[in-house]
């Protein structure tokens, strides 16, 4: 720690969501570690779920696991790949954990019979969640992101309770950057700074002012825009600063120190002896995705393929995992539900890999089951992750061990083969919410595996999130046939890692690698996944898919 009292950071958007706002705080997160300050990222969601774990991804994208089990928004994974910092449970805060904690409170009595109010109570318990992070550890800057759109109800505890702390820290050790939106109006050929203003007006009208204003748009701002917003909203002119789209989010912290928001941030929270930043590795990065030598075609077999966002940690992997093997991954969404053993070739053929999604339900297993098989039989790398093991463990069964009626515990509770069960200290829960199996559990690697090749080492450290396993009472029938756990955990003997024999590239986890990718260190198993796919391809000269 280089400050002897930490700084706080205030991230909001405004006009409308999916500015960024995730993006933007890992980005300055990523500039303040480059001149040698420790940071964190936190969030704060105003929905009233405790946790994004059961909500549906169509509703919130992918919900991200941390090491210590806590399932989360997926800005976090943001967070974690920007800086490399593990998150944990104090870094992720709903409304709904701040009313449970309220009541708590107010059950124990608490609060004395007072009546148990907005404010001060519900504002006070979002003003210790904010500071807990700095009370726990010593950082020198802790951003907040504030979820949600300013002028939304459901927002006006938390920038209530921004404005309380300002007053309380003092604000040179405070600052808000603002997020907002300036269109461009085609049919008058302009771009448009009214929805800002308001958005600005709607913030001071509930007692806060922003420091910095980071203004997503199509096109570069010009200059008398920048002035015409800093004169309207009461911010600096260098602290307005264009956001446009990039070719890769990980251009985006490049982008910003351009314009020098770090050396903005850093005068108004009163630093003056802040080293000049060392971004020389991250640009380095950014030039391998952008400019890669080759290029490799994947397909993505799941049941969320329409939405992105619910692969989340899994695309940027991939991307992470292009960059390692100077390639551009091409990922093809095949929708699980759509596969079966007679179209297999015609939806999955012209890949150089076939990498099975996560997952839980029914809907589009056996689908992702004949991709399986595909895989297996055609020789083309595979890598499951999840469900994706599971589906491997019940293909195997059935086409190969001749066990026809194969089946998980999940889908089928009545199976007479259940290959995949329940794991015993998950048949006594009663409640689905953070009841799985969830966070960082040891992982010992079979030597000479190709697991163990990937991580070049034999006892690694992978995040879970699931419920069932695979059931080694059928383990020896499937190591006599080919299939081997080249991964257990140490302590419970529970399979990992499945691996095939006489195949050139196929691996099974029951974990998720995905979630502990990031830019400084890619997940070993997507980059050995990704060689094998480039090997595929000059071996066999596969025929590209067709452009969607």
């Amino acid at each position: 720690m280089k400050l002897s009292k930490p700084k706080y950071i205030f991230v909001t958007g405004g006009v409308a969501s999916s500015l960024g706002k995730g993006i933007i705080s890992a980005t300055v997160a990523r500039l303040l570690q480059a001149r040698g300050y420790s940071v964190t990222v936190q969030k704060f969601d105003p929905y009233i779920n405790a946790d994004p774990g059961r909500l549906n991804p169509y509703e919130h994208g992918e919900s991200y696991v941390t090491e210590d089990g806590t399932e989360c928004d997926l800005d976090l994974g943001h967070y974690e790949r920007f800086t490399s910092i593990t998150t944990t449970m104090n870094n992720t805060v709903t409304t709904g954990k701040i009313y449970k904690e309220i009541l708590e409170k107010e059950r124990r009595g608490d609060y004395m019979g007072k009546t148990v109010q907005v404010i001060p109570h519900i504002t006070d318990e979002i003003k210790r969640r904010i500071q807990l992070l700095g009370a726990t550890k010593k950082y020198d800057v802790i951003i907040s992101e504030i979820g949600g759109t300013v002028g939304d109800i459901e927002s006006l505890p938390y920038i209530e309770s921004v404005r309380q702390l300002r007053n309380q820290l003092g604000y040179q050790n405070s600052l808000l950057i603002h997020l907002a939106w300036v269109p461009y109006m085609a049919a008058a050929c302009e771009m448009k700074t009214k929805p800002t203003q308001h958005s600005v007006k709607e913030l001071q009208s509930e007692g806060v002012q922003p420091d910095v204003l980071v203004l997503r748009a199509e096109h570069s701002l010009a200059e008398e825009v920048r002035r015409k917003v800093a004169l309207f909203c009461n911010v600096t002119e260098d602290a307005v600063v264009e956001s446009i789209d990039v070719p890769t989010i990980y251009e985006v912290p490049l982008r910003m120190h351009d314009q020098h928001l770090d050396d903005v941030i850093l005068r108004k929270l009163g630093i003056t002896d802040a080293e000049e930043p060392n971004l020389k590795a991250w640009s380095e990065f950014v030039d391998k995705i952008k400019y890669p030598k080759y290029k490799v075609e994947v397909a993505l077999v799941g049941k969320y393929t329409e939405l992105p966002d619910a692969y989340k940690s899994i695309n940027e992997s991939f991307i992470h995992a292009g960059a390692m093997n100077h390639c551009k991954v091409k990922v093809h969404y095949v929708p699980a539900e759509q596969v079966t053993d007679a179209n297999a070739a015609e939806l999955l053929g012209g890949v150089s890999g076939i990498f099975v999604a996560p997952g839980s339900g029914v809907r589009g297993f056996e689908g992702k089951v004949a991709a399986v098989r595909y895989a297996r039989e055609n020789n083309i790398p595979f890598f499951g992750v999840g469900l994706g093991m599971q589906a491997s463990i019940v293909e195997f069964a059935r086409n190969v061990l001749g066990m026809k009626d194969a089946q998980s515990r999940e889908l089928d509770p009545q199976t007479k083969s259940p290959v995949i069960d329940l794991m015993e200290e998950q048949k006594k829960a009663t409640e689905k919410g953070s009841t799985m199996r969830l966070g960082g559990y040891p992982c010992a690697l079979k030597s000479g595996s190709k697991a163990a090749k990937a991580y070049g080492a034999e006892t690694v450290v992978e995040r879970h999130r699931h419920r069932y396993e695979f059931n080694t009472a059928v383990l020896p029938q499937f190591e006599a046939a080919g299939m081997e756990a080249t991964g257990v955990n140490p302590e419970t003997g529970l399979v990992e890692v499945l691996e095939l024999k006489n195949h050139p590239w196929f691996v099974a986890v029951m974990y998720n690698p995905e979630y502990k990718s990031t830019v400084s260190t890619p997940a070993p198993l997507f980059v050995a996944f990704v060689a094998a796919a480039l090997e595929c391809q000059a071996k066999c000269k596969v025929e590209p898919k067709k452009e969607e």
